[in-house]
């Protein structure tokens, strides 16, 4: 079964968030990942309104957990430190 990162994000510093976008990147592609959505126009029909959404397709749900345990991807969440309001989930689909 494929695995999905769902995050739903604000920006709170956006000179974090630039450096953030390629380290994290980079654990992405290591396991495998490919953005199927990153940003773009968007419409929240119910619950809270995020600024940002991404969507990140891997081919298995462990590999997407793996990416999120990866030292590449702790690099690159340590460079926003406290400046994150997000949820990411990982969801296992087909």
């Amino acid at each position: 079964m494929k695995g999905y990162w769902i995050v739903k994000a604000n920006t709170i510093n956006v000179e974090k968030q630039n450096e953030y976008a390629p380290l994290a990147s980079i654990a992405v592609k290591k396991y495998g990942g490919r953005y199927l959505v990153r940003g773009g126009q968007s419409i929240t029909k119910e619950g809270i309104e995020y600024e940002r959404n991404v969507v990140i397709e891997f081919d298995s749900y462990q590999l997407a957990q793996e990416a999120y345990a990866s030292e590449e991807y702790d690099n690159a969440k340590s460079v926003l430190g406290n400046d994150k309001d997000r949820i990411l989930t990982i969801v296992e689909g087909t």
